[in-house]
């Protein structure tokens, strides 16, 4: 234990927070425009080509995402904590051969499942197609063009995990939250255009949103090389003994979360595949509409816990308590502070904006407020996943998502047949409630950490009085329409933003204004 980071404000600390802060605030501006560029993206594919083949397209795209999940194998956490460990313990020498230990299988097997979405893809076209039988040969001609991408997909996020274990950031905003997703944007953007001469379909889309995976795979790979080489001590490299024992340790750390991180995504995104089966392509299409925006708080938790969690992960390594529950209750408050208004204000214009996307979709309103809901209780947790996962006790994390996957399979196959999409969020609502309190108690048992610091409580009275009381009191006395949201959205804006100035001190926002003695870039 370093006694300048166990003193509070001391300069390790504070060091600490101002890389966490600068390298988070980076992935998420990073983070908000892939998530616009999501939301484009959607709307495009919801505008040109309708419910059902939209259905289609957002199930085949959830399966490739599910299947990606699983293909990582769980290095995602792997390759970011081992190399912290190694470095922060003094066995440097032992970090080419963790990263190879983490590479080399992903790949292998991101092949067999790609070959595996292939000769399945007539199967799980039929099953979430079953009532559209005129979409079923696209829908399976579309999962076989994404199955091309999926090797891309896995080696691109495992590659850009190489690189935030050496707390560089940079590469995963300019290659997967800027390049990626901009890319996508412009594909989709010119396949829907497209449309206007020739008959774009399913097919069409699928590639145009995955095809981007093949250039950013690449400038993954040379990011990851480069960050290695520049890193790597003089001297001989491990002996063959330390080099077994190391790859026991990896896995035996990252075997628990591999399975974890399958549930965790098919917790995002089984939810979608089962509308599609039990209740329809369109009813499916309306889910994935209206839960647009919980993907976009889930880039915004993803792009400050990423930047957290090698520092994190030192920390705990280490010992040092006080300075691993300094960064979890100051990156909880900054995390409330961005995503609480969203979700407020998103279950308010809820009505208004949904119709952007056709008229159908107007009846996913209900559906985001209950999402909205549960991911106030998500957020106000933090990254307690993460947390529990840096800790070390990934067979915790496994065994709370495997409980909060099957609550979201058992309420979606008895609530979707009967509400459709409203069943289908009411079960994911119940699902991440219990996915972040079930953490959120063993983190601070084994480990005495809790997320509630004086920042996050600030954050969340401030949203929720700015950007819940005053916009839904007007909307109950006024209504809903755009000329009343307008000028009380205005308002309730400007007032948060009022509220955060003011409050800045309280918000620890100081540390986004510290230059960090490690480079986040």
């Amino acid at each position: 234990m370093t006694t300048t980071a166990t003193v509070p404000g001391g300069s390790a600390d504070t060091a600490g927070t101002a890389g966490a802060a600068r390298g988070g605030l980076a992935n998420m501006a990073g983070s908000a425009l892939a998530g616009g560029t999501g939301v484009a993206v959607t709307w495009i594919v919801a505008r040109v080509l309708g419910p059902a083949q939209a259905g289609a397209f957002f199930a085949a795209t959830a399966a490739f995402v599910l299947l990606g999940g699983l293909a990582k194998l769980g290095t995602g956490t792997g390759l970011v904590y081992w190399p912290a460990r190694l470095r922060a313990t003094g066995r440097s020498h032992l970090l080419g051969a963790c990263l190879r230990t983490g590479l080399t299988p992903v790949l292998v097997f991101s092949l067999m499942l790609a070959a595996g979405m292939w000769l399945a893809a007539p199967q799980i076209a039929r099953v979430t197609a079953d009532d559209a039988p005129h979409v079923i040969a696209a829908h399976t001609a579309g999962l076989r063009v994404l199955a091309v991408f999926l090797p891309l997909q896995a080696l691109t996020d495992v590659l850009l995990t190489v690189t935030r274990g050496y707390r560089r950031m940079r590469p995963t905003v300019l290659l997967d939250r800027l390049l990626r997703s901009g890319l996508q944007l412009a594909a989709v953007s010119v396949a829907g255009v497209a449309t206007l001469w020739l008959a774009a379909s399913l097919p069409v889309f699928a590639c145009a949103w995955a095809a981007p995976y093949l250039p950013v795979a690449i400038l993954s790979g040379y990011a990851a090389r480069r960050v290695y080489l520049a890193g790597r001590p003089p001297g001989a490299g491990p002996d063959r003994t330390e080099r077994r024992g190391l790859r026991r340790e990896f896995w035996a750390f990252t075997g628990p979360r591999a399975l974890a991180a399958v549930a965790q995504l098919a917790l995002q995104r089984v939810d979608v595949l089962l509308v599609a089966a039990l209740g329809g392509l369109a009813p499916a299409a309306v889910y994935a509409v209206a839960g647009r925006f919980v993907v976009l708080i889930q880039f915004a938790n993803q792009g400050l816990s990423q930047s957290v969690q090698p520092r994190l992960a030192e920390a705990l390594s280490t010992g040092d308590r006080e300075a691993a529950n300094r960064l979890y209750r100051t990156a909880t408050g900054w995390l409330v502070l961005v995503t609480w208004p969203i979700c407020l204000l998103v279950a308010v214009c809820a009505p208004w904006y949904l119709r952007l996307f056709g008229p159908e979709y107007a009846a996913g309103a209900p559906v985001v407020r209950v999402l909205a809901g549960a991911m106030l209780v998500a957020t106000g947790c933090g990254m307690v996943d993460m947390v529990l996962a840096m800790a070390g006790r990934t067979s915790l994390n496994l065994g709370n998502v495997l409980v909060a996957l099957a609550v979201t399979i058992g309420l979606d196959v008895l609530l979707i047949p009967r509400w459709g999409a409203l069943g289908a969020a009411a079960g994911l609502a119940c699902a991440m409630v219990v996915n972040n309190l079930l953490p959120l108690a063993q983190v601070y048992r084994a480990a005495g950490l809790h997320p509630f610091g004086r920042g996050t409580r600030t954050a969340a009275l401030l949203a929720a009085g700015c950007c819940g009381v005053l916009p839904q009191g007007a909307v109950a006395l006024l209504g809903d329409g755009p000329a009343v949201l307008v000028p009380v959205l205005t308002v309730a804006v400007a007032a948060y933003c009022a509220g955060v100035w003011l409050l800045r001190d309280e918000l620890a926002l100081g540390a986004f204004a510290r230059r960090s003695d490690v480079e986040d870039g």
